[in-house]
């Protein structure tokens, strides 16, 4: 009796324990399907603009880059420590001096359901180097002179000649993998560019869900992504063009992230409860840009003297807060051909005015300088005071971010203030598409620069083997450049970004991206 009441007794304990377990495994599940719930929320981030074009072969701005990354992906991507590493590539290597080998990750589908392999890389390179396309980005790829398919996931790229920056090139947002089905449609329309903004399809962690022109763009976790999923449901990105509206909705709450954020309101925005700044050094360079076929900036004198009453200094402490740092010539130390040798214009006001009364201009005169936010606009004012003791009068005209580009990209301005970040972080996409005759207009040069030796430098240095050779090449190039002054570097900005405290997993890109598959709140 006594061993029967002992066997039931270790029964009902191992009944209770077993339950108390199952109770125990049933909470653990609760937590983790909380935990997934609050990593799951939808997250929304104000912008100045909304994209140009969400096509990545058709735009090369902020607003679409910041969003189009987070649905196409590359064959190789930047890392936020500015390592270059394999993404829909699996690996690559240079075979000899024009053939390079990607070797590509299979099992992959676009949001639509095509495969992605070697066939896809195909029609898109050829896409964006198709010349009735008329895409604003294939400078970036005009080096490539074949797509060979080896297999379905081998592809060699064959180069015109030594490319050593064209691993860099296709890590540039405008080497996004888009469907081939979509493409296809594209190449069905009147107009190039236009069904792939209107049906954008990539690889990426987030996909297309709504956009409202000018208003927003809404994309949704891709749930068949090919690698770790994006933590967030959802993202929602907002057109905010105004500095304090920006603000505002960040302190209450009706948004998660704001960028940019002006340096002056970077204190404002720390303190407050619940919100903070990320603050990032970038490879970004901000600039006094010149429409160098408009008199009377088609002088070369003239650009140098309004060069020398720039103080660089100034405009980085009183203006920007000493969130940047000063740009004395077009690249970033962190970029593959910046150089110390070079000799910067150096902020003497005696000297500018000199040189205009030497070249006729010592009666001054009247030019426009456009600007597209805030923080240009204050830098604008200070160049109005300054340039008023050299008897310029400067009139600033502020246009919306969305049609700051095409306007200054036309050639209808006389001055502007622009940026632009080297994301390759390589002197090739640093000065060939700001300086390059080729590229004069919306491809980069909006100061309109057109110099044959420097066309000649830029394009040596592209095929040139011999990397010593090639630095020298772009050092000369340089100190050309920075002497005729097409543009003024003025400095290289810390990028910030407003945050929810809530938020979690963000990580800002020196190349101003926002890389987005990690953050959840």
């Amino acid at each position: 009796m006594k061993k029967s009441l002992f066997l039931i007794t270790i029964f009902i304990l191992s009944v209770l324990a077993a339950c108390s377990n199952d109770s125990e495994i049933e909470d653990a599940a609760d937590n983790n399907e909380k935990s997934d719930e609050s990593n799951a929320a939808e997250i929304s981030m104000s912008l100045l603009a909304t994209p140009n074009s969400m096509d990545p072969h058709a735009a090369n701005d902020q607003p679409s880059n910041h969003v189009n990354v987070n649905i196409y992906e590359r064959l190789v991507e930047f890392t936020p420590d500015l390592e270059l590493v394999p993404g829909l590539a699996e690996s690559y290597e240079q075979l000899d001096d024009t053939t390079w080998e990607f070797n590509l990750r299979d099992g992959i589908e676009f949001h639509d359901g095509e495969p992605f392999n070697a066939e896809a890389v195909k029609i898109n390179l050829n896409r964006v180097m198709d010349e009735t396309v008329g895409s604003p980005v294939a400078f970036l790829f005009e080096l490539i002179e074949e797509v060979e398919v080896i297999d379905q996931y081998t592809i060699h790229i064959k180069t015109d000649g030594p490319f050593a920056a064209l691993p860099s090139h296709l890590a540039h947002p405008a080497g996004g993998m888009i469907s081939p089905a979509v493409i296809a449609e594209d190449y069905a329309q009147a107009e190039p560019l236009t069904a792939v903004n209107q049906n954008p399809v990539g690889t990426g962690p987030f996909e297309f869900e709504e956009i409202s022109e000018g208003d927003f763009v809404r994309l949704e976790r891709n749930e068949s992504y090919w690698g770790e999923p994006a933590k967030a449901s959802a993202f929602t990105f907002s057109a905010v063009p105004e500095d304090a509206t920006r603000i505002a909705e960040l302190t209450t709450g009706n948004t998660d992230l704001i960028y940019p954020l002006d340096p002056n309101d970077f204190t404002q925005v720390n303190e407050q409860d619940g919100t903070t700044v990320n603050e990032t050094e970038s490879v970004r360079m901000e600039y006094v840009g010149f429409n160098t076929e408009k008199e009377p900036f088609n002088d070369p004198a003239v650009r140098q003297a309004v060069a020398h009453a720039v103080n660089k200094e100034d405009i980085i402490n009183i203006m920007l807060e000493d969130k940047a740092v000063v740009a004395e010539t077009p690249l970033s130390s962190a970029v593959n051909g910046h150089s110390d040798n070079l000799k910067p214009i150096d902020y003497n006001l005696e000297t500018a005015r000199n040189i205009l009364d030497e070249n006729g201009y010592g009666d001054g005169f009247t030019a426009e300088i456009t600007v597209q936010d805030r923080t240009a606009a204050d830098i604008a004012t200070y160049l109005q005071q300054e340039l008023a003791q050299l008897n310029i009068e400067l009139e600033i005209y502020q246009i919306e971010a969305g049609a700051f580009l095409d306007y200054v990209g036309s050639g209808e301005h006389d001055m502007f203030i622009g940026g632009w970040g080297t994301v390759t972080l390589d002197a090739d996409y640093g000065l060939y598409p700001l300086f390059h005759s080729s590229s004069i207009g919306t491809s980069g040069n909006r100061t309109r620069y057109a110099n044959d030796e420097v066309d000649m430098l830029l394009s040596d240095a592209r095929s040139e083997t011999d990397e010593e050779r090639r630095l020298k090449l772009y050092e000369e190039a340089q100190q050309i450049i920075i002497d005729e002054a097409p543009l003024i570097p003025i400095y290289h900005p810390y990028l910030l970004v407003g945050m929810n405290e809530e938020i979690q997993g963000y990580e800002q890109h020196p190349a101003s991206f926002h890389f987005l598959k990690e953050v959840y709140k």
